[in-house]
């Protein structure tokens, strides 16, 4: 018996042991050899599977050139180890559905694609593949000078044409599974349920190159009560991206997400809201997980290893994240309340144990002036950095850019090498281990416009200037509690601007410091207090 007659008889006695009805795609007249277009028959066996009330749809061994077919309720899509449901690079053999635009990143035109329909699952150890370099082309554009690596993205150097995006869409589907399937070389977007109910995505791998546009991993939009375990995503866009937006024409809650021991590299967020964020976001937990790049230049790293982001009117409320290791991520975490199109509310963000090295930006929790980030806890940090940064970014004036596509490469250079916090309410901050390349000029920690403000445990590196540890400017209701600062550091905290008072100082060893505090800029007399014990 020759070893594919062998998987084919092994994977369809496994099929039938489910007690189900088995659909062979060959049977229903599919090739299998890569050349002939097999999107007819893959499509009469989903049929035929469905018209008798559910079953398998069973891909043997070989490749299965297709367009789009379309799943239906109560069908398991199997693929066989060494079975390939390769895209076809003709756009035409994508058939539009009804529903979002016919262009853009994410389109009308998908690979495989189910609606409306309940019990579908897509599993099995074989592979569905996009040959998403046929839809992109060389965008030709200049060589960014190599001080500017910080802020390039290697996927800038291709361009999209029209093209299938999402390869794998479900709408408004219930009890989705989809399982240990390699989802492979999408010309856009990668996996997106919409509207779904129940989703299981779990063992999963995706690979797409760290070059391609748009080509995000998992973007779960307005769907609920939904589970993603086990993944290892390489990808070039986001990996896995929560969305709040209504292609299909309504608006509904993103709730109820659990994301747990998954791997993830790529060129831009590992896991990200937004940035479409038009409704609410809640009760979302990331866990136990690592985001990392290899040695790869700059411009090929990921981003934002947690990007939060609320910039079009909707709401996060509920986000815990925890036990997540970061490997040169250029910016471990970014929290951003923006205003693209209206302001909407972030708060009750808590995120512990996060170990991050080979970080080259500062991690930043941003609102806006009247619009703040609220109730944002930080605990258990442990953060190093490599960028020496220059003591004239210190002063540098930051740009609030309410409307701005939010990303931790906004503001360009921050005045903090560890974190910069402005316009929020209600942070704790709390065990934050930083640690600065030997010869960075700026502060470990800049709070602006901050407001019921907690500090406990900080250990930072003392900056390579006359700067001082911790920079506050406008800030209200502070304490700072149990912290430690290093040999060098000319003053501990340095308060500043007629906004700030009510700053308390508990419990510190301030010893090595040449000044405890330096009240300047403006700030009232008696704006800090020192409280021995």
């Amino acid at each position: 018996m020759q070893r594919r007659e062998f998987l084919s008889l092994a994977g369809l006695a496994a099929a039938r042991a489910a007690g189900a009805p088995t659909f062979d795609v060959r049977s229903h007249g599919a090739a299998g050899d890569g050349k002939a277009k097999d999107t007819a028959a893959v499509q009469r066996a989903i049929d035929a599977c469905a018209a008798a009330g559910g079953g398998t749809v069973y891909l043997p061994p070989g490749t299965y050139l297709s367009g789009t077919v379309v799943l239906k309720p109560n069908v398991t899509f199997y693929l066989e180890a060494g079975a390939t449901l390769l895209g076809s690079t003709d756009l035409a053999d994508y058939l539009p559905q009804s529903g979002p635009p016919l262009q853009g990143d994410a389109n009308a035109k998908h690979l495989l694609f189910a609606r409306d329909a309940a019990n579908v699952t897509v599993r099995g150890p074989g592979r569905i593949d996009g040959q998403g370099k046929a839809f992109w082309e060389p965008a030709n554009r200049q060589a960014p000078k190599p001080e500017d690596a910080w802020r390039d993205v290697a996927t800038y150097d291709w361009k999209p044409l029209d093209r299938p995006s999402p390869m794998v869409e479900f709408f408004n589907c219930q009890n989705l599974r989809i399982e240990d399937v390699t989802l492979a070389n999408s010309s856009g977007w990668t996996l997106r349920p919409v509207e779904c109910d129940t989703v299981l995505i779990r063992g999963i791998k995706i690979r797409n190159p760290v070059i391609g546009p748009n080509t995000d991993g998992i973007d779960p939009t307005c769907c609920r009560n939904v589970f993603i375990a086990d993944c290892d995503i390489a990808t070039g866009d986001d990996a896995i991206c929560l969305k709040s937006e209504a292609p299909y024409g309504r608006l509904g809650l993103t709730k109820n997400i659990t994301i747990t021991n998954c791997v993830l590299t790529c060129c831009c967020s590992g896991l990200t809201f937004g940035t479409a964020t038009n409704g609410g976001f809640e009760n979302v937990t990331f866990s136990n997980s690592v985001i990392y790049n290899e040695n790869v230049p700059l411009n090929a790293r990921v981003i934002s290893g947690i990007a939060v982001e609320m910039v079009d009117g909707g709401w996060v409320e509920g986000v815990v994240v925890s036990n997540i290791r970061m490997q040169r991520v250029r910016t471990p975490i970014f929290i951003r309340l923006g205003n693209r199109r209206s302001a909407g509310r972030l708060r009750g963000v808590s995120i512990d144990n996060v170990q991050a090295t080979g970080a080259i930006l500062t991690s930043s929790i941003t609102g806006l002036p009247g619009h703040y980030a609220e109730d944002v806890t930080l605990a258990n940090i442990h953060i190093e950095t490599e960028e020496a940064g220059r003591a004239e970014w210190v002063n540098r004036e930051i740009p609030e850019v309410p409307g701005s596509y939010p990303e931790a490469r906004m503001f360009g250079r921050l005045p903090a090498w560890g974190l910069y916090c402005r316009h929020v309410s209600g942070l704790r901050l709390e065990n934050l281990r930083l640690a600065a390349a030997p010869a960075d000029e700026r502060p470990a920690l800049h709070c602006e416009d901050v407001k019921n403000l907690r500090v406990g445990g900080l250990e930072a590196s003392a900056p390579a200037s006359a700067q001082p540890w911790i920079r506050m400017v406008d800030v209200r209701d502070a304490v700072v509690t149990a912290c430690s600062v290093p040999d060098g550091t000319s003053a501990a905290v340095e308060v500043s601007g007629p906004g700030s008072g009510d700053i308390r100082a508990v419990g510190n060893d301030f010893a090595r410091a040449g000044k405890t505090f330096d009240v300047r800029g403006g700030a009232p007399a008696g704006a800090v207090v020192e409280v021995q014990r």
